[in-house]
């Protein structure tokens, strides 16, 4: 059930209003960017709702059942507030979006919230960006309880796993250059393998504060990523980079010493076992 207050109730019942819809989205990494689909920027809430992106929202429709109810945001690539490159790495995924209407004549009335959600899968289309909305109901959606594998389904570092990774992160800067997805640091003297699957976290240069997962480790500190970066990597550009772990039990045993926390099933028969015949 949607509340507004007693001021704003009486002004949405006026033949003719001066309503504004405002997007606020925050983003995971902190970061609260403000639309407006007014000709006029909105200072609400703590923050400015931009009228220059063209951010509009598309109609919004609820349901009496349990029906997901996703909608679409589309804006302009709009030079600070919103670029390819966040875009492109991802900083705009699962931002919390908030979608409401307010009185331009009167904001002390509050806003009237219509949606609460985040965003979904982002695209570009020419100078727009396209963003899913999806609501609180898409949670339903999720699959929540654990499945048997052999491997295992924890993080590497996370609560689960509980590994102490302070030994196990290592510093590091680029070399040489093959491309975005391909560099050489020599400080990485660790044996080939020993990054692959892991995480590396730029501290300096263009990229700057991203992260990427490591495809390849290559002996002589050859990395291989597992997608390239949105912007050039340069030598002398700082990175940390924490080891990888291929989720199997002789590997956690052998290089994090870490079994007892180990989150897999390996000793579960797999489906060639349940099928077999008793005379094979």
């Amino acid at each position: 059930m949607k509340t507004a207050s007693t001021g704003l109730t009486a002004h949405l019942a006026q033949p003719v209003t001066r309503l504004a819809t405002l997007l606020r989205v925050e983003r995971r990494d902190g970061v609260v960017l403000g639309f407006a689909d007014s000709d006029i920027d909105v200072e609400f809430g703590g923050v400015v709702h931009r009228a220059r992106t063209g951010a509009t929202a598309s109609a919004v429709e609820s349901s009496a059942d349990l029906a997901v109810d996703n909608l679409e945001l589309v804006g302009l690539l709009s030079g600070a507030d919103v670029t390819e490159a966040d875009l492109e790495s991802g900083r705009w995924d699962g931002a919390a979006v908030r979608v409401s209407q307010v009185n331009l004549a009167d904001l002390a009335q509050g806003e009237l919230v219509l949606r609460v959600g985040e965003l979904g899968q982002v695209e570009r289309r020419g100078g727009t960006f396209r963003a899913e909305i999806r609501g609180l109901m898409n949670a339903l959606q999720r699959t929540i309880t654990r499945a048997y594998l052999p491997s295992c389904d924890a993080d590497l570092g996370d609560t689960r796993c509980a590994a102490n990774l302070g030994g196990f992160t290592h510093a590091g800067s680029v070399t040489a250059v093959t491309d975005a997805a391909n560099f050489t640091a020599a400080a990485l003297v660790q044996a080939a393998a020993y990054f692959d699957f892991g995480l590396l976290t730029w501290t300096s240069g263009a990229n700057s504060g991203r992260a990427m997962e490591v495809r390849r480790h290559l002996a002589g500190g050859m990395i291989e990523l597992l997608m390239a970066m949105p912007e050039p990597v340069l030598v002398g550009d700082a990175f940390t980079a924490v080891a990888g772990c291929n989720k199997t039990l002789a590997h956690c045993t052998a290089k994090f010493a870490n079994v007892v926390n180990y989150r897999g099933f390996p000793h579960v028969h797999g489906i060639d076992a349940m099928l077999k015949r008793g005379d094979l």
